[in-house]
C-alpha cells in the first residue's frame, strides 16, 4: 500500500482515500502542466504570429495579464511605470495631475489633483477620457493613457470627456506642467482652521503638523477648531495615513491590516498626545476619497474624535506593496486588506458620513457622477457582513437643508457648500468662550 494513503475506519469494507501528500503532489502537478501550457503558446506565438514578435513584450504581457485577474490595483510595474511611482510618493512629477483607472476598456478619473492643469481645468471625479488630441482611446491600457498623457512641460494635449448629465462629449485643452504636489494646504477662516490635505506622499505628516502649528499660532486663544478636507484624495502612503491620524488622537488603534491568514495582523497605534489638544474636528469626505484618506476618517470616526461630513468615499480596503525586481521594474500586489479601530472593512462600502451633505454648488447631489471601488471590475469583495438591511423611511419630500440652488449661494458668497457647512458646525461645537468681568478680568461667579 503506497505510503500516503490512509485508511479510513470503521467501514464495512477499507476504502482507499489520497492522503495530504498526494493531494498537494497533485495540485502542483497541474500547476506545472499549466506553465508548460503557458510556454508552449509563448514559442507558438513567437514562431507563428503574423508580425514579428518582441519577447519582452510578450513576457510582460502575460505578467500583466497574471496580475490583472487579481484585482484593479496589483499590476507590474516596468522601469517607466516604477519611475513615475517613486516619482509621485516623491511629491513631483510630470503631467496633467490626474488620478485614473480603466472600467471596460474606458479610461476613468478617480481624481485630479489641487492646482494641477486637470484640476484647473474643470475635469472632474467619475469622467470618462475617450480622446487624446482626437485619437480614440478606448480599449488601450492604463500605462499607454498615461503615457500619451504625460510630456515635455509647455506642450498642450487636447482631452475628450464623457460626462453623466452632459448631452455631449466635452473637450479641455491642458498645458503640461511639472505637477508639483503640495499635500498639505491651509487657511483660517474666522476662528476654525481648515486643513487640505490632497495626497499621501512623503511629507503628508511633516507638512499636516507644521499647518496645525500656523494655524494655532495665527488664531490663539480665538481657535474654535479644524476642518480637514480630506475630498477628492486618492490615497497614498499607509505610513502617513498613520502619521496624520497620530496628530489628532490621544492614544488607541489607527488603523490594521490583516493578511491571508489570521495571523497575519498587524495593528498601528497612535502616539501619546493630541497636538491640537482636544480640539474639537470635522472631517470632510466625498466619492473622491480614498485608501489612506479612508484610513484616517475611519480611525477618527470610529474614536468618536470627529463628525465625518460629507458623501460616502470610494470605498478602498486594500493594501499594496511595492517588492523591487531586478531591472529597476517592480511587483505592486495586493498583500492584505485594512480595518478600522472598530473592526469595519470599507473595502467597497467605504465610510459612511455622520451627516450627509450633498455639494450644491457644483450640479444637484442626484446627477454628480459616482465612481467607487465597487465600480471597478475584479475589485475584493467584502467579506464583512452583518447580515442585517437598513430600514428608512421617507416621506419624498426635498430636505430643506439642501434646497438652495448652486445659483443662490453664489449670490451669498459660498462657493464651496460643503466647506461652508463644515466651518458654520464646527463653530457650532466649539465651546463658548469665557466671559470676563469688566472690573477684575476674571470669570463671574455662578
Amino acid at each position: 500500500m503506497p505510503a500516503n494513503w490512509k485508511i479510513l475506519l470503521p467501514v464495512a469494507a477499507l476504502v482507499l482515500v489520497p492522503g495530504a501528500a498526494a493531494v498537494n503532489a497533485a495540485a502542483e502537478s497541474d500547476t506545472y502542466k499549466q506553465l508548460d501550457a503557458l510556454m508552449d503558446v509563448f514559442e507558438r506565438v513567437r514562431a507563428d504570429y503574423v508580425d514579428k514578435t518582441d519577447d519582452k513584450a510578450l513576457i510582460e504581457g502575460a505578467i500583466n495579464g497574471m496580475l490583472a485577474s487579481l484585482d484593479p490595483h496589483s499590476s507590474y510595474l516596468d522601469i517607466r511605470d516604477y519611475k513615475t511611482m517613486r516619482q509621485q510618493t516623491d511629491g513631483e512629477y510630470g503631467g496633467l495631475g490626474l488620478t485614473v483607472t480603466t472600467e471596460d476598456g474606458a479610461v476613468k478619473v478617480v481624481a485630479p489633483t489641487d492646482d494641477t492643469p486637470a484640476a484647473r481645468a474643470g475635469i472632474k471625479s467619475g469622467d470618462y477620457i475617450t480622446n487624446l488630441d482626437g485619437e480614440l482611446i478606448y480599449g488601450t491600457s492604463l500605462n499607454d493613457a498615461v503615457d500619451k498623457m504625460r510630456g515635455a512641460p509647455g506642450t498642450s494635449i487636447k482631452l475628450t470627456v464623457v460626462r453623466e448629465g452632459e448631452a455631449k462629449p466635452l473637450e479641455f485643452t491642458l498645458k503640461r506642467e511639472v505637477i508639483q504636489i503640495k499635500p498639505v494646504k491651509f487657511e483660517t477662516r474666522g476662528t476654525v482652521g481648515i486643513i487640505r490635505i490632497a495626497t499621501f506622499n512623503k511629507q503628508t505628516g511633516e507638512a499636516t503638523r507644521n499647518a496645525v502649528a500656523s494655524i494655532e499660532k495665527q488664531l490663539g486663544d480665538k481657535l474654535a477648531g479644524y476642518v480637514i478636507d480630506l475630498r477628492s484624495n486618492p490615497g497614498g502612503l499607509l505610513d502617513q495615513a498613520i502619521e496624520v491620524s497620530d496628530v489628532f488622537l490621544e492614544r488607541g488603534e489607527i488603523v490594521s491590516q490583516r493578511g491571508r491568514t489570521k495571523a497575519e495582523i498587524q495593528p498601528y497605534y497612535a502616539n501619546a498626545g493630541d497636538l491640537t489638544g482636544g480640539k474639537p474636528l470635522v472631517v470632510l469626505v466625498d466619492e473622491g476619497s480614498a485608501s489612506a484618506a479612508e484610513i484616517v476618517a475611519g480611525a477618527l470616526q470610529d474614536h468618536r474624535r470627529a463628525v465625518v461630513l460629507g458623501q460616502r468615499s470610494f470605498g478602498k480596503g486594500s493594501v499594496q506593496t511595492l517588492i523591487p525586481l531586478p531591472g529597476d521594474t517592480a511587483l505592486r500586489l495586493t498583500t492584505a486588506r485594512y480595518f478600522t479601530p472598530s473592526g469595519r472593512s470599507v473595502q467597497e462600502n467605504g465610510i459612511e458620513p455622520d451627516i450627509q451633505v450633498p455639494q450644491l454648488t457644483e450640479t444637484r447631489a442626484s446627477d454628480r457622477p459616482r465612481l467607487r471601488e465597487a465600480d471597478l471590475k475584479k475589485h475584493l469583495v467584502n467579506e464583512i457582513k452583518d447580515g442585517t438591511e437598513k430600514l428608512v423611511e421617507q416621506d419624498g419630500k426635498p430636505d430643506p437643508r439642501f434646497a438652495a440652488t448652486a445659483d443662490e449661494l453664489k449670490k451669498k458668497g459660498i462657493l464651496d457648500y460643503q466647506l461652508d457647512y463644515a466651518t458654520r458646525l464646527l463653530a457650532r461645537l466649539a465651546p463658548p468662550a469665557p466671559v470676563l468681568t469688566a472690573a477684575a478680568g476674571k470669570t463671574p461667579a455662578r
